[in-house]
């Protein structure tokens, strides 16, 4: 028995792409109301919440570890199906279990009890593996149900669902938890909302992503007992070879420092751009929650965009719309420092939308771009290598950002300070990267490696 239905058609791969939807709104849930609520709120420091929030980019390894299994074992008769549901159903539990264990930590503002915190750091924990566990073997499910031909239009439609996953999600988060001017009367901290609000938040969530992420999977892998068809190579490019074959190369050298910086700093704004309008502007959380919209929204645009103008308009490639989006980055980041430094609150808004349209044109262009850089005959290899490196850079972005905001606090004792540190390092981080990707000239490496680009297979090994 074939262990999958033959091809995908858009009907089903739209089916399918629900999956990335509740992965959005998950990222959101994390990324842009918990940690809001956690710094602005709650007055917890910003440097440990950026660290828990960035956990599960550093546990990537064993995201490449289950592909790997996936691979070479099958689990009743499942290839990858078993690994995603196992990390999916971690992820729906400590949803709720976050949700619980912060709302304790409300009802224990006074005194922080470490029961509390315990709760929290093994929810991020279990979040984390199970985001890892399923992430890649869910691109490889993708991967195996479509043919050869759909897999470009398969990838696509699961990536744009991926962004509309993050503006869905700062709609519905916003509405579910809104503006509650008697409970801030009522409540002796003044926030504006309740644990039972908190609560109910977390619930609905974690009931969302599980009904996305099983609607989605339902009868999209066949049970097969067969033998696997894995081949193992007998002498794989070790480690330190790719490494010193990157390093060697000007063009891979400059890419590696290009694509480690931009997503460095480029993401450095992730915990922090929620809690920046709260404790500079005094944005109610139900207002914050909606940034996720604002840039998504935009971005989701510009990235149909770039994908026409690389189809459609001679010129353009992913170097040009790499160039082009570090550029409105850039742009971004500085109105950002402004705002914070000046107080400028009418900056906010329009900065959002910009920042969006960056991030299509840069995630579409450097997408393209990893593709490009891998050198023939080792594409996988480099593929997950520039995957990896694209993981733990984001990570350690999300990291500094909590953290920066902490040293510039604590040095100044201004937040808008604090905030216009972070915004200002990463202007300033992100035009290092325009300078190293001024370097990378992709057409002369194609003539020096003859690389026939693949982007449907570039994309299915980047997305989530």
């Amino acid at each position: 028995m074939d262990s999958k239905p033959k091809g995908l058609s858009v009907f089903r791969n739209t089916k399918i792409a629900f999956f990335h939807l509740g992965s959005g709104m998950a990222d959101v849930l994390t990324t842009g109301v918990w940690n809001r609520i956690m710094i602005s709120d709650l007055g917890i420091s910003a440097t440990p919440v950026s660290l828990l929030v960035s956990l599960r980019y550093f546990l990537a390894p064993l995201g490449i570890w289950a592909g790997r299994m996936s691979d070479q074992h099958r689990i009743l008769g499942f290839r990858r199906l078993a690994w995603i549901w196992f990390g999916r159903f971690l992820m729906v539990l400590s949803t709720f279990g976050l949700g619980f264990g912060t709302v304790q930590l409300l009802q224990h503002l006074d005194r922080h009890l470490w029961t509390d915190w315990l709760i929290i750091i093994s929810s991020l924990i279990a979040f984390s593996i199970g985001n890892a566990l399923s992430g890649s073997t869910f691109l490889a499910l993708v991967y195996d149900r479509a043919t050869e031909e759909q897999r470009g239009r398969a990838v696509g439609i699961v990536w744009t669902f991926l962004l509309l996953g993050f503006t869905v999600g700062g709609i519905v988060f916003s509405l579910l938890l809104p503006d509650n001017s008697e409970a801030a009367i009522a409540s002796a901290n003044g926030l504006s909302f309740t644990g039972a609000d908190l609560w109910r938040l977390f619930v609905i969530a974690g009931s969302m992503f599980a009904t996305f992420w099983f609607f989605s999977l339902l009868g999209e892998e066949r049970r097969d007992n067969t033998p696997t068809d894995f081949v193992q190579e007998d002498n794989p490019p070790s480690l330190r070879e790719d490494l010193k074959l990157v390093w060697e190369n000007g063009a891979m050298r400059f890419f590696m420092f290009y694509l480690t910086l931009s997503m460095f700093f480029a993401f450095s704004q992730d915990p922090i751009l929620e809690p920046f309008a709260g404790d500079v502007f005094n944005m109610e959380a139900s207002l914050t929650n909606r940034f996720a919209a604002y840039w998504g929204s935009t971005s989701i645009l510009t990235s149909l965009i770039s994908l026409w103008l690389l189809r459609k308009v001679d010129g353009w490639n992913h170097t040009r719309l790499s160039q082009v989006g570090v550029v409105i980055l850039i742009i971004t980041f500085g109105l950002l420092t402004l705002s914070s430094f000046a107080q400028i609150e009418a900056i906010i808004m329009p900065g959002l939308l910009v920042l969006g349209i960056g991030l299509g044109f840069w995630n579409i262009g450097t997408l393209g771009l990893m593709m490009d850089m891998s050198p023939l005959g080792r594409a996988g290899t480099f593929l997950g290598f520039w995957s990896m490196l694209v993981t733990l850079s984001r990570g350690g972005g999300i990291t500094s950002g909590g953290i920066g905001r902490d040293v510039g606090l604590w040095t100044s004792g201004d937040f808008g300070m604090a905030y216009a540190l972070v915004f200002g390092v990463a202007t300033a981080g992100l035009v290092v990267a325009y300078y190293c990707l001024m370097h990378i000239h992709v057409d002369e490496y194609k003539a020096e490696q003859a690389i026939e680009p693949d982007l449907s297979t570039m994309l299915a090994t980047a997305t989530d």
